[in-house]
């Protein structure tokens, strides 16, 4: 049984806030790619999940979806710092334009990992990260997102995709509990 409950969570973003938001993210998106060539969205699971699908419907360029699964929190509120590579498997992206939609960068540790990984492996034409939530005030390392939604202060949120241990991830909006 969870210790916290949906009704203790205090409304940080709204529905309408998040929507407005990642169709501004995509008009940047769509001016910084174009509209002719393909982008490879690479959405890691799971919290990513519900932006990564939202924003891909905004894109105007054709679109290729991947999926991959790292876990740095388990079912912790805080990241571990560890980063676990569940499944990395994605086809070819030698030479080609790739975007990692990521729900919340906070250490950085996470999206330093796949940025090696992808950048020594895959060699991609062009590389760059779009993030949902950007808690900066976490960050351990230097990885800045190209794109992000909302900076958000040193808060545990849920809700749109992010997740407290295994629920909420199915909210309309995001939230923090005090």
């Amino acid at each position: 049984m969870l210790d916290k409950k949906v009704e203790d969570l205090k409304i940080l973003f709204t529905q309408e806030q998040i929507e407005k938001r990642i169709e501004e993210l995509a008009e940047k998106i769509n001016n910084d790619f174009g509209t002719k060539e393909d982008l490879t969205l690479i959405c890691v699971l799971k919290g990513s999940s519900i932006f990564f699908c939202d924003l891909s419907k905004h894109l105007k360029m054709p679109v290729q979806m991947e999926f991959i699964r790292v876990s740095s929190y388990g079912n912790s509120q805080t990241s571990s710092g560890h980063v676990q590579a569940m499944d990395l498997t994605l086809p070819n992206l030698e030479h080609k334009n790739v975007l990692i939609v990521e729900d919340i960068i906070d250490t950085g540790c996470t999206m330093k990992f796949l940025l090696d990984i992808l950048c020594r492996t895959h060699k991609p034409k062009n590389l760059k990260v779009v993030t949902l939530l950007n808690k900066k005030i976490a960050r351990k390392t230097d990885i800045e997102p190209d794109y992000y939604g909302f900076d958000i202060d040193d808060k545990f949120v849920a809700g749109y995709g992010l997740d407290y241990e295994g629920y909420m991830r199915n909210l309309p909006y995001i939230g923090y509990f005090e």
